[in-house]
């Protein structure tokens, strides 16, 4: 039985130490390789004095180095909490204070951006940097150490990792919450590892299959390609594209055979030339992170007519949830499936009691992938992470997502229960979009909402109300944001209204506004 995230790597390591397990550009890493690179950065930790379940952040791009500080803190007893690059200084400042990390891992030219934000972190002492260390005046208070020093702790091989069991904690990862700023949600070893092993179970991933990662890693679904892979032996190919038709070509280059997409990446790729050598290695496709639309998926049954197709929902508080087999795509196209080996998903009332088949309710998630809640919010854990009723004491995470089953189980999405917008893949929150663009002081009040997009999933639209009489100054909201926000949650419209609309406890009603931007359309 594997008890730490790491044993996923070692146990490849010892069966197939040769056997490719990341690819990226011109390098190369075999597993046992990898094993070796995971125990000196783990080791590298341990001499720098880090304690059982200490965080260490990695802010960096998709790269070698990437991986292996996920998996060095795994193997040592920490906390790996991936930072997505795409964020902002202020953004990562604020995940390097709430989660309390102690390790950063970045790059010279992140750390130059980063250094005038950390001011607020008192817990994080050392910053482990890839490439070459800049000046020391950069230093602040911090212990700077270049990552190849770090990883030259060979004669401190001996010192011994914590003690970890499959319940302990792995790593937080951060995805954006419905009031507001992103929230930390706390995975253990155990769950990783099971959701990694079931995900590879009905993907019927093995050792040959090569394993195009596209989505970002700090993305569940995109750590989730690693974990995949190296829980078989297969091998990781790291891309980090500038244009969709790159991932063709990196399919053609690498021979793959599995990607994972979100939908809006894949509907830009319906229209162009997919390669022979692309249709006659890829051995599936899946989607996740969004609604892939029906005519979509049968437009992919053309293109790709060798590839199986896997539409997958899931949730970073259970890592992984339900997926649609590819034997029922041309039945049922415009379901998310069933639960995926070792999950239990159930479809509720407000009092934790089954729904009838038809019936609309909230979906449920039980079992071992269940997360350990959000880190340092007991009162949110507590409103997500709760029992199913006042008679079943079984810890289940409440999705706040509405679905229905039908007669064969098989569930459909109906929507969000709270006020969250799905971009690009990417979970978004309004109240942070909100936060941002009051911050520019151009604007009296404004409200996010999300509307529907073929491409994108949905898109964010702003209304705002102006300060004063001149009028909404558009052009430098969107400046303001460009600087401010990822792309992704930068809005596609920001609109003048006099006033917005109010609910009974004053705050501002969301679906007042959608309803009167649905009747501008109309009309």
């Amino acid at each position: 039985m594997m008890n730490r995230l790491s044993d996923l790597i070692t146990r490849q390591a010892k069966t197939a130490p040769s056997h490719p397990a990341v690819i990226f550009k011109q390098q190369e890493m075999t597993y046992g390789q990898l094993a070796d690179e995971v125990r000196s950065f783990g080791h590298g930790l341990l001499a720098a004095g880090m304690n059982k379940n200490d965080r260490v952040a990695i802010y960096l791009p998709k790269q070698m180095e990437t991986v292996i500080s996920f998996f060095g803190p795994a193997y040592a007893g920490g906390v790996f909490v991936p930072i997505n690059p795409v964020l902002k200084p202020h953004q990562v400042a604020y995940i390097l204070k709430n989660c309390g990390a102690r390790f950063l891992v970045t790059s010279a030219d992140r750390w130059v951006t980063l250094k005038d934000e950390l001011t607020n972190c008192p817990g994080m002492e050392r910053v482990i940097i890839t490439g070459d260390v800049p000046d020391s005046d950069l230093y602040l208070d911090y212990k700077i150490t270049s990552y190849c020093d770090f990883l030259a702790q060979d004669h401190l091989m001996d010192a011994k990792p914590h003690d970890v069991t499959n319940a302990d904690m792995a790593a937080i990862l951060y995805t954006s919450g419905s009031t507001g700023l992103p929230k930390g949600v706390v995975l253990s070893h155990g769950n990783m590892i099971v959701g990694a092993q079931s995900v590879a179970s009905y993907l019927k991933n093995t050792s040959e299959d090569r394993i195009l990662s596209v989505l970002p890693l700090s993305f569940d679904a995109g750590l989730s390609q690693l974990t995949t892979a190296f829980s078989v032996g297969a091998s990781a190919i790291l891309m980090t594209y500038l244009l969709p038709r790159d991932v063709i070509r990196q399919a053609e280059k690498y021979k793959v055979t599995g990607i994972t997409f979100v939908p809006p990446l894949l509907l830009q790729m319906g229209d162009m030339a997919w390669p022979k050598a692309v249709k006659d290695s890829l051995r599936y496709i899946a989607t996740t992170g969004g609604k892939m639309p029906v005519s979509a998926t049968s437009k992919f049954r053309k293109i790709l007519p060798k590839s199986d197709i896997y539409l997958m929902y899931g949730l970073t508080e259970a890592f992984r949830s339900t997926y649609l087999p590819p034997s029922e795509i041309d039945r049922i196209p415009g379901s998310i499936g069933k639960a995926i080996p070792q999950a239990d998903v159930r479809v509720v009332r407000e009092d934790g009691s089954l729904c009838d088949v038809g019936e609309e309710g909230e979906l449920i998630h039980l079992g071992p992938l269940v997360g350990m809640g959000y880190w340092n919010d007991p009162e949110r854990t507590a409103q997500r992470f709760r029992p199913v009723s006042s008679t079943d004491p079984a810890r289940a995470v409440w999705s706040g997502d509405r679905v229905i089953r039908d007669k064969d189980g098989y569930l459909y999405f109906v929507g969000r229960g709270d006020d969250m917008i799905k971009t690009s893949g990417f979970r978004t929150s309004p109240n942070e979009v909100e936060d941002i663009i009051q911050s520019s002081g151009l604007v009296t009040e404004n409200a996010a909402v999300g509307r529907e997009h073929e491409q994108l999933g949905q898109v964010i639209w702003v209304v705002a109300v102006a300060p004063g009489s001149r009028g909404l100054d558009m052009a430098g909201i969107m400046a303001y944001c460009r600087t401010k926000m990822p792309s992704y949650m930068v809005p596609h419209r920001v609109i003048e209204w006099k006033e917005l609309p109010k609910n009974a406890n004053g705050k501002i009603d969301r679906k007042v506004i959608s309803r009167e931007l649905d009747k501008e359309k109309d009309a």
